[in-house]
């Protein structure tokens, strides 16, 4: 398919503008409380109309378009699609923050003077994190995941807690290690096809048929790796439960909904050019994705700690998107891209929850909260939706793009993948509505295994509540209604497919 590139400085703005709102709340945010929260707030909704504005430029029926600025920086579909997540999630944090990080309960952990430092950062993160998705060269494409990594460590360890300056260390460090392997294979690239213009990722495709087959089948095992870190695949998912378990709660919803992302893109616009020349590379991914799906749900089951569970989750959820992406079919990453934009929201919407109840009862512990009274319907209505919305149930906007899933794998002969998945979905299923059964639904637990404070949890501010009763109204909407989001992601598939097929 041919794309129509325009020439534009949209690219450039839609991460130089984060970045540029980021600068005065880290220079003026102590002083000046204006240049904190709402400065924050404000830089994300312009970026995220300057998204829309661009939305208008790509999503047309004229025909499959894309933003180019000198070759360098390159936003089509794909990057338009991860830009709209990032927003997003990035302004329901942002109102949630306002209120979980300056409490004075039981889930308050965070200093009040550092407060410039946090908002500052995320709008740095969701520069970085947008810089990533319209670079348009392997290398550049590695340094600005790294650049990200850092900007998100000091995220991950902020409250500066023993737990969560551990967690942040092992995060940093597993994944600049794993990320050295998606270098190599940049780099391996780069010594067969040489120097020029051919070298930029939306002319890479064309480039395929002449790579040797042992140096394409050995860089796309390297990417694998690298971008498979980055993603939270197992066995590279190390350092993800530690990251967003320690994490404050709306850096744990960036975190899954939004970070680990990264990782499936950069797989996304480098190893499924390959995939439709080599169905090995299909296998492989189906392999690691089935992998991730089991041991991830099992792993889940058994935590008490309901921040873990959750992050156990997301390995689980990365292994059907890696899955369906690695088909390098319409359908397969059809299906991909659309449960990447599913999981943003049901997993957001969870470590939402999780926040909530953090904040409410002073605890994460699924035995301790227990105790939760039913004066939390708000959290407990979220926390429902987002489980069956995360186990696949209809009418929820999870099984829409599981489904397509399914379909994708059987229909690649790789059924007994699609076996795996479909059971994967079921055990998602009993992990996540029994946890909400525990906290929602059962007796208090007996006096000595009790928290207290649980006993007289109140329903979190509106700020917080807000955000969460957004994403589960669009967990229904999604779910019921999916052609709503088909332009975009149909955009999302063809601009993919046709760097695939590039001349």
């Amino acid at each position: 398919m041919q794309v129509t590139e325009i020439h534009s400085v949209l690219p450039l703005l839609i991460f130089l503008v984060p970045i540029a709102f980021s600068i005065p709340i880290l220079t003026l945010g102590r002083r000046f409380r204006a240049f904190r929260e709402w400065f924050s707030l404000a830089g994300l909704i312009v970026t995220f109309l300057l998204t829309v504005l661009i939305y208008r430029h790509i999503i047309t029926p004229g025909g499959l378009k894309a933003l180019i600025w000198y070759d360098w920086f390159y936003l089509d579909g794909l990057s338009l699609l991860m830009a709209f997540v990032v927003s997003i999630i990035g302004i329901i944090a942002v109102l949630y923050s306002t209120k979980y990080l300056t409490s004075k309960g039981p889930g308050s952990s965070i200093n009040e003077k550092k407060l410039s430092l946090y908002y500052g950062l995320l709008l740095l993160f969701s520069g970085l994190m947008n810089w990533g998705f319209v670079v348009n060269s392997l290398i550049m494409l590695y340094v600005t995941l790294e650049a990200s990594t850092l900007a998100t460590v000091f995220l991950v360890a902020f409250d500066g807690q023993r737990k969560s300056i551990e967690a942040g260390f092992k995060y940093v460090l597993l994944i600049s290690v794993g990320m050295i392997f998606s270098l190599v294979a940049a780099l391996l690239l780069y010594s067969v096809l040489g120097t020029g213009p051919a070298l930029f990722i939306n002319n890479l495709g064309g480039r395929v048929p002449g790579i040797p087959r042992t140096i394409a089948l050995v860089s796309c095992a390297l990417f694998i790796v690298g971008f498979g870190t980055k993603a939270g695949l197992m066995p590279f998912h190390a350092w993800l439960p530690d990251a967003h378990a320690e994490a404050p709660a709306p850096i744990s919803a960036l975190l899954s909904g939004v970070i680990i992302k990264m990782g499936a893109y950069a797989l996304a616009r480098t190893v499924t050019v390959f995939a439709p020349h080599y169905r090995e590379i299909g296998i492989f991914i189906a392999i690691i994705g089935s992998v991730s799906m089991i041991l991830g749900i099992i792993m889940a089951l058994a935590q008490d700690d309901l921040k873990r569970l959750l992050a156990y989750s997301s390995v689980t959820q990365t292994g059907y998107i890696v899955a369906g992406l690695g088909l390098g079919t319409y359908l397969g990453l059809y299906g991909g891209l659309f449960h990447l934009i599913n999981h943003a929201i049901f997993k957001g919407l969870l470590f939402f929850c999780s926040g909530a109840l953090l904040y409410a009862a002073g605890s994460r512990s699924i035995s301790e909260l227990s105790a939760i009274p039913k004066k939390m319907k708000v959290t407990a209505f979220c926390f429902f939706v987002a489980a069956l919305a995360l186990g696949g149930m209809p009418p929820f906007n999870g099984f829409m793009s599981k489904f397509t899933i399914f379909v994708a794998l059987a229909g690649s002969g790789l059924l007994w993948a699609a076996i795996i998945s479909a059971i994967a979905a079921f055990l998602t299923t009993v992990c996540l509505v029994h946890a909400a059964y525990r906290i929602f639904w059962t007796k208090p637990v007996p006096a000595a295994n009790s928290n207290p404070v649980a006993k007289d949890a109140q329903e979190v501010p509106a700020l917080m509540w807000g955000g969460m009763l957004f994403l589960a109204i669009l967990c229904i909407l999604i779910g019921v209604y999916p052609q709503a989001i088909y332009p975009l992601l149909n955009s999302a598939v063809n601009g993919v497919l046709a760097i695939s097929a590039a001349p």
